[in-house]
């Protein structure tokens, strides 16, 4: 793996890498400087008697919210971010991060003392987790103001791991409790920002430079001009957003709507309608007419990973375990945009690789993905695994060509059941990965713990995984023109199936369509003549008929 011109090899002996992990980079300001901010909201908290305290726990700060807010509990515990399941009414699969195996950290499930730090509760470290109690809802971590809230692990990993607990400043909590507003941009990028490891490592198109972004990274977002939150496309109704990457409105038919009416969708339509390209001109007709077969954002979001923070191409589990001096070590060998440097192989993870300003990926999508769950048996040798594959074709009307991420790992498989394995990661036991290095112990407890089957034989296998992009919306200036994907080397070029004018050779099709443009401008061109003629005409008997 090659390391960044410029940037000297450092290796950071110690189990530090944990350090990334953590959630310290919570205590960011929120999305714009206090002199600039205005309350969302039509009431002070920090006169509430009910917020006054004193508080020591979130729990108690939950309780005091839910006394007035009192049907927030029951609306909020009815959402994925909450169950972290979704039934997929299409497929009928049973996904959400308590069940999906992906290609970064493999899986949440029996990992939860560490990963449910992005679940907005307090206290799940296994199966006890009481998803009853309404005390346990984290309201800060959506609702927080100041930038001085963060989240822990709900449990210790081996002792190395100490270094997660350190340098942490007290969480005030009388202060947050009465500095509560509407959700910001930080608020939700608190974990949808760091998904998948890191900064900017799973999505792509959505990573810590989006807390204040410009327009040239995002024409929505850009905090000097109309600085949307995500909940200004994000809409809900009690505590349920709209927008799922399990379940997506792909081609949206129904538009802009009646005002006021469409609140759970969150598509680029229900607020530019179908035909977003004003204007009676020949270019806008024509780029309209491409909203049918081909989604906004392949167009307007050109690239992503753009705002100086890398995100994560490949990942290679297979050299874990590596120790130096008879312990785990860090190899930073990547800087990215923003200056800041990537380690490119970590003891507890492996190599990986990182891109920044990345051409997407393209396809016909219809908005439903099929999922390679931990029950789901494969061909090890019929290529990648798609961890999460798709539906669509060209000859689908509820298809359209749409821009990916795609992201590439070789990671643990069952090499007896042909089938994805859950990982024991994080655990203060000896059988934690992250601290054993030992792949079998760390698959054969996770497997057990979760009551699944396990072949006692683990190998590695390639997978792939796509990520719809949807964010870092570019200014119109910098959209793709038509030779961007009309062309024999375009963005398109690995579609099949169907033909394309500029792409596909100088064909019959190019040639009617040639001879259409060259009729209909000779057509114009003579029309354009005898209206000159005759007008000159007429002039010329009135000039002597006024004689």
């Amino acid at each position: 793996m090659g390391v960044d011109a410029g940037t000297s090899n450092e290796i950071e002996m110690g189990i530090s890498e944990y350090a990334d992990t953590s959630r310290s980079h919570l205590k960011s300001a929120t999305d714009l400087p206090a002199k600039n901010r205005v309350s969302s909201s039509t009431a002070d908290h920090s006169e509430f008697k009910e917020l006054q305290g004193p508080f020591t726990s979130g729990p108690e700060v939950t309780e005091a919210c839910l006394s007035c807010h009192n049907k927030a509990g029951q609306q909020f515990m009815k959402g994925i971010h909450w169950t972290w399941e979704y039934k997929h009414p299409v497929t009928g699969q049973t996904l959400g991060k308590k069940n999906v195996v992906n290609n970064f950290c493999t899986n949440a499930r029996g990992n939860e003392g560490m990963c449910a730090q992005c679940h907005a509760g307090y206290g799940w470290k296994d199966e006890g987790f009481d998803f009853n109690d309404q005390t346990k809802i984290d309201c800060l971590v959506c609702h927080d103001s100041t930038g001085s809230y963060y989240r822990t692990p709900n449990s210790k990993g081996n002792a190395a791991c100490s270094i997660m607990f350190e340098g942490k400043q007290p969480i005030d909590w009388n202060k947050v409790a009465q500095s509560v507003a509407l959700p910001t941009r930080s608020n939700c990028g608190t974990c949808h920002f760091y998904g998948g490891g890191g900064d900017g490592v799973k999505h792509g198109d959505l990573d810590s430079s989006l807390k204040h972004p410009d327009k040239a990274l995002d024409v929505h977002m850009d905090a000097g001009g109309l600085n949307f939150s995500c909940t200004e496309c994000h809409q809900g109704e009690g505590h349920k957003w709209s927008g799922s990457r399990y379940n997506m409105d792909a081609k949206d038919e129904e538009g802009v709507g009646k005002p006021g009416q469409r609140r759970l969708v969150a598509t680029c339509e229900s607020c530019h309608g179908h035909s977003p390209h004003p204007g009676n001109n020949l270019k806008a007709v024509k780029l309209n007419g491409h909203t049918d077969r081909v989604a906004c954002q392949t167009c307007h979001i050109p690239a992503f990973a753009r705002g100086g923070v890398a995100t994560k191409t490949d990942w290679d589990w297979r050299t874990a375990g590596k120790l130096k001096n008879g312990e785990g070590f860090n190899l930073k060998g990547y800087t990215q945009g923003n200056g800041e440097h990537r380690a490119i192989y970590k003891s507890i993870k492996g190599d990986f690789k990182y891109g920044e300003n990345l051409t997407p990926s393209y396809a016909w999508f219809d908005g439903v993905m099929n999922y390679t769950t931990i029950e789901t048996t494969f061909d090890p040798k019929a290529g990648p695994v798609e961890i999460n594959g798709f539906n669509g074709a060209y000859d689908d009307e509820k298809s359209r060509i749409w821009p990916f991420k795609k992201m590439h790992a070789t990671q643990p498989y069952d090499k007896g059941n042909n089938t994805l394995v859950y990982m024991h990661l994080w655990g203060e036991d000896e059988s934690a990965f992250w601290g054993n290095y030992d792949f079998g112990k760390a698959i054969k407890v996770g497997m057990e713990k979760n009551n699944k089957p396990y072949s006692g034989e683990h190998g590695f296998v390639d997978t792939v995984s796509y990520w719809p992009i949807t964010h870092m919306v570019a200014p119109k200036s910098e959209a793709l023109n038509c030779s961007g994907c009309h062309a024999k080397e375009g963005r398109l070029s690995e579609l099949s199936g169907f033909y394309m004018p500029g792409r596909d050779g100088f064909g019959w099709l190019d040639i009617l369509g040639y001879l259409a443009v060259i009729g209909a401008l000779l057509v114009v061109l003579v029309h354009g003549v005898i209206r000159f003629v005759m007008c000159k005409k007429r002039v010329t008997e009135h000039c002597k008929a006024e004689e």
